[in-house]
């Protein structure tokens, strides 16, 4: 049994060429420098956040007051969805602030940019990248809970990803991001019939965490055009692991070929970046433009260097419901616990 056919190569076109780059182009454009007034306003919101609420998740806008550097951060997110698709915000002094208080000020840093989406089925809002002892051949196991091992480049599940440095750990694990829009037109243009393929079905594994009743894999394409817009969806660790389940359509030959193609273009230097995360770097990028993995890295615990980063899936209001396809929207349900949980907070 095969997935869903993919679409024609004649109905192709380039999209969203406003976003592309590469690695020349782009430069160190990306990085976000933070100033002393900006250090301040951070400084003065993580202190008015500790008297107002008692926990990180419940902190909000209003709760984290950013006057000057709030609509900055909102066009911010207005760049991440329509330019270049990637930043890294520098200049938190890390070593001022506890773990949990530097969470906190990116935590508040994050709701200034959108509203936070569960990470997994236990709704986890604020996610730890470090090493929690699972193995890469677990079917189980997530990129965040791996330790050592480098990522290919992939998806997340939201509109936004952020990754807040907290340990950079002993050596390696630079963060990696590649830019989808360039690689999709780049096929488009070149071998069309290839990025064909990329809109097709792929199989992707729940890794355990589907719902009740539900079936443990599901389907959608890489590449989805939605009005001029593209959407990419790519994670082949879970598309390779859904194997395992007998009833899980597998890929053909050429859409095979579509993503060893499209694997060999995000390794190449001139469509990816590559950043080592210092403490209290942010780096947020559009996680339907860009890709993103990470090389491998060592920790040396008995030194206390051990990679930990926080991590953030954010819906940003710069993107409508009906802007995106379905299958890329928060669920109302959702939506709904979040703006009860706020309100509960304020």
């Amino acid at each position: 049994m095969t997935v869903t056919e993919p679409i024609a190569a004649s109905q192709l076109r380039e999209l969203e060429p406003r976003c592309e780059w590469t690695a020349d182009q782009i430069g160190e454009t990306y990085v976000w420098p933070l100033d002393d007034d900006d250090r301040a306003e951070l400084d003065a919101a993580l202190r008015h956040a500790k008297d107002a609420v008692d926990d990180v998740l419940a902190i909000t806008p209003d709760t984290f007051p950013l006057p000057t550097l709030g609509p900055r951060l909102a066009q911010l997110a207005d760049e991440l969805i329509n330019g270049r698709g990637v930043t890294l915000v520098r200049g938190l002094e890390r070593d001022r602030y506890s773990a949990e208080e530097a969470s906190a000020i990116y935590f508040g840093v994050g709701v200034h940019m959108g509203r936070p989406w569960p990470q997994n089925a236990r709704g986890h809002l604020l996610g730890d990248v470090t090493d929690q002892g699972k193995r890469p051949d677990d079917p189980t196991s997530r990129g965040n809970e791996l330790g050592g091992v480098g990522l290919p480049f992939h998806s997340d599940g939201s509109d936004l990803v952020g990754l807040f440095c907290l340990d950079a750990g002993a050596e390696g694990g630079r963060s990696q991001v590649a830019n989808a829009v360039t690689i999709h037109n780049q096929l488009v243009r070149e071998t069309p019939e290839l990025a064909a393929e990329m809109y097709g079905g792929f199989t992707y594994d729940y890794r355990g965490e589907e719902g009740p009743g539900q079936r443990p894999w599901y389907t959608m394409p890489a590449f989805s055009r939605w009005g001029e817009r593209l959407f990419v969806r790519y994670i082949r660790p879970y598309i390779r692991s859904a194997r395992r389940h007998a009833d899980a359509p597998q890929p053909s030959a050429r859409a095979v070929e579509a993503m060893d193609r499209v694997d060999a273009m995000c390794a190449d230097p001139r469509y990816h970046l590559a950043m080592r995360l210092e403490p209290g770097d942010m780096q947020f990028i559009n996680n339907y433009h860009v890709l993103h993995g990470r090389e491998p890295y060592q920790d040396d615990p008995a030194a206390g260097k051990v990679r930990h980063l926080k991590r953030l899936w954010l819906e940003t209001s710069v993107l409508s419901d009906e802007q995106k396809p379905e299958v890329f929207r928060l669920s109302r349900s959702t939506k709904s616990w979040w703006d009860a949980a706020q309100k509960g907070h304020r």
